[in-house]
């Protein structure tokens, strides 16, 4: 049975988690909202809304970290774990393709898996949808049904809390004072709020055309030696920023570094849109030319991981429709794929 907290218990709850967590939160400041640290409840700290400008995975496959010193693995640090507050479920379906991937059969990173094992979770429905939302186009709904501790459901009087882990449970209990069993009238509330936020959703989708993730089976192969490709990477700028922006992207390459006293390995995330993402010792290049490095990415998302892990590798965030200097934007290719088979 959901909970509910009031706004003020709200407060008192993230304080509480402040000694034990590093908190982050949301915040919304010129129309942009990104994580924080907490330092008190604020004016712009936004639990609901949509997501974050940076994805989740951030925090748990960091964008560079060290690895080793000379030969000597570096084990993972010991300081606080983080507590990420408002992670949406277009963020936490990504957890899909990186479990995949760094907890896998090819072997477990420490790094991602001790924050995965330590880091608190604590997700929040979307209560708005912006024209870049196309979640449900990927079985992905704008409110979290798993891969979370706890998730608030905000409305005018508080929050309605669900609980997703041993964990969330176990905080609830240190913290029962704070909490109440969520009436039937606020339950109807947040289910109202869903619904239209999933309406709004829908109509995105039906503005744009967008297949849903049954039609784009085995679309990237039908279409692999298409103009499409050519035709969109025409205007790539080779940035990254779709990469580098994405819940589910994942690659990185190792880096060494080197002073008078010390040698360090990082590794840092990597792009396939880059030219030399992919050349090898002696200059060779499989993907020599931007189209082929485009078509690489989607084949990655809509063809690969469906087939090796059952997962399509998109969540519907559109992080990289607004990331692109290029406008290419990842729906309309979708629609190709679909339509010009």
């Amino acid at each position: 049975m959901p909970s509910f907290i009031s706004y003020d218990g709200y407060a008192k709850f993230l304080d509480a988690l402040a000694g034990e967590y590093d908190v982050l939160v949301p915040i919304k400041r010129d129309g942009q909202r990104f994580f924080r640290r907490y330092h008190g409840q604020s004016a712009d700290l936004v639990v609901g809304e949509v997501r974050a400008s940076d994805p989740l995975k951030t925090f748990f496959f960091r964008p560079r970290e060290q690895v080793a010193e000379g030969f000597e693995s570096v084990q993972p640090s010991g300081g606080k774990p983080l507590c990420i507050v408002g992670a949406k479920a277009c963020d936490l379906k990504g957890f899909k393709t990186q479990d995949f991937v760094f907890l896998g059969s090819d072997g477990e990173d420490p790094f991602y898996a001790k924050a995965r094992k330590e880091n608190l979770v604590i997700a929040a429905d979307c209560t708005c949808a912006i024209d870049t939302c196309f979640c449900l186009a990927l079985d992905v709904t704008p409110y979290p049904l798993g891969d979370f501790d706890l998730s608030l459901s905000a409305l005018d009087e508080g929050y309605v809390v669900e609980v997703g882990s041993d964990k969330g449970q176990a905080l609830l209990a240190n913290h029962a004072a704070l909490f109440r069993e969520a009436t039937a009238d606020l339950i109807t509330k947040r289910d109202r709020v869903r619904a239209e936020v999933t309406r709004r959703v829908e109509e995105n989708i039906a503005e744009n055309g967008i297949p849903k993730q049954e039609e784009l089976e085995g679309a990237v192969q039908r279409n692999y030696d298409a103009p499409l490709w050519a035709d969109e990477a025409g205007r790539c700028v080779e940035c990254g920023a779709c990469n580098t922006i994405c819940p589910t992207c994942h690659c990185f390459f190792l880096c060494d570094q080197k002073d008078e006293d010390r040698m360090a390995r990082f590794r840092l995330w990597d792009s396939c849109l880059l030219k030399d993402f992919a050349r090898v010792a002696g200059g060779a290049n499989p993907r020599s030319q931007l189209w082929m490095r485009l078509r690489n990415r989607f084949e990655k998302k809509f063809d690969y991981f469906p087939k090796v892990a059952g997962i399509y590798a998109c969540t519907g965030c559109g992080r990289c429709v607004s990331a692109c200097p290029a406008k290419i934007d990842i729906r309309s290719v979708m629609k190709r794929l679909v339509t010009d088979a």
